[in-house]
């Protein structure tokens, strides 16, 4: 009835109070054109991100362990897609290109709050943009190089391009950042990631230099294991597995600073790689551990100012003498809330003064 009909214009005017000016009228939009708040792009850039993530980890690891020139000889012999490594690589590229095809047609707020929807002036926008970037991590250079062949090194910095897709996180860290739990996963995520990647190249330089002497990392590490290097056998020596666990656990104990010597550099170009990771750490121990002890301080401010809020009042009920039953009231009146008001407006007028003492009633 009418009732209803009052209730349902009131929800209405609420939501028109929550909503952005920009969601109430839902833009006149032309054939294949995202609106950039729908449920789809929001599922869409979370697939996205996991790509991202999939991308920093696993280029490194293949970039760096699956190189070895007998691997490069069986994979001319039996296809690019005899690794599957390769093949979800690829359909990762294919996503990326398509994400920037559902770019050139999502629709965005300009500076005077309106959705623009016309599709050359979204396509202009974001070919000023994020466009070139987006397009040279999302170049299946694995295919390029395939068809080429082409030394280690440069196969190395190729794959690593795509890496340039982590500015995508970066873009939308800052909704985030006002989180102190989430900055602090994000934090330790991007400690470890790092290791990871170090750990890859700690791995290539001592796979490019083996060859050529008795003394690096990988030679140090076959003697410990006892799973000593045989030119003749391409197999011989330590596991992936054995190779990349240790790595890590080099790169992580240098990244701390910790360095308890097991895993050395003994080459000039692992020392220099020390080195390198030595001034990383340092770096990172600084802005990393040093926003860490500020936002757990964060977390933490509001329990300190409570308990600093009941000392002052369980000093104001001493030093007044409050009888037992009152004092459990005032101390009953702060437990609930964050910030008590007893402290703010202490309760003269409850006083039940001392015999003597005028009890000041304001």
């Amino acid at each position: 009835g009418p009732h209803m009909g009052s209730v349902s214009g009131c929800v209405l005017s609420l939501e028109s109070d929550v909503l952005p000016e920009y969601k109430l009228q839902v833009p006149q939009t032309t054939w294949w054109i995202l609106l950039h708040y729908s449920p789809f792009k929001a599922f869409w850039d979370w697939i996205i991100l996991l790509l991202v993530l999939y991308t920093a980890v696993f280029t490194p690891y293949s970039a760096a362990f699956l190189l070895d020139e007998h691997g490069d000889l069986r994979q001319r012999s039996c296809g690019y897609t005899c690794n599957p490594l390769n093949v979800a690589d690829l359909m990762v590229d294919v996503l990326f290109i398509v994400d920037i095809v559902i770019n050139l047609r999502t629709t965005y707020v300009d500076q005077n709050d309106e959705v623009v929807t016309q599709p050359s002036r979204i396509a202009k926008h974001y070919v000023k943009g994020w466009f070139p970037i987006d397009l040279f991590a999302a170049i299946p250079f694995d295919l390029l190089i395939f068809r080429s062949g082409s030394d280690e090194v440069r196969t190395f910095l190729l794959k690593t391009a795509r890496l340039l897709r982590l500015v995508r996180v970066a873009r939308k860290l800052d909704r985030y950042s006002e989180y102190g739990a989430a900055v602090l996963f994000l934090l330790m995520c991007t400690f470890v990631l790092i290791a990871h990647w170090l750990a890859c190249i700690w791995y290539a330089i001592g796979f490019v230099e083996r060859p050529y002497t008795e003394t690096g990392w990988l030679d140090n590490l076959a003697e410990q294991l006892g799973k000593s290097y045989n030119d003749s056998d391409s197999t011989s020596g330590p596991s992936v597995k054995d190779k990349y666990v240790t790595a890590l656990y080099f790169t992580l104990s240098s990244l701390t600073s910790v360095g308890f010597g097991n895993v050395s550099p003994n080459t000039n170009s692992e020392k220099i790689f020390s080195i390198c990771v030595m001034v990383i750490g340092s770096l990172m121990y600084a802005s990393i551990f040093g926003n860490v002890s500020a936002i757990i301080q964060r977390l933490y401010s509001g329990t300190t100012r409570y308990h600093t809020q009941m000392l002052r009042v369980k000093e104001f009920i001493r030093f007044h003498q409050i009888p037992g039953c009152l004092r459990q009231r005032l101390e009953d009146q702060i437990l609930p809330h964050g910030e008590p008001q007893a402290v703010r407006q202490p309760p003269l007028p409850l006083t039940a003064g001392k015999p003597g003492h005028h009890v000041r009633t304001s």
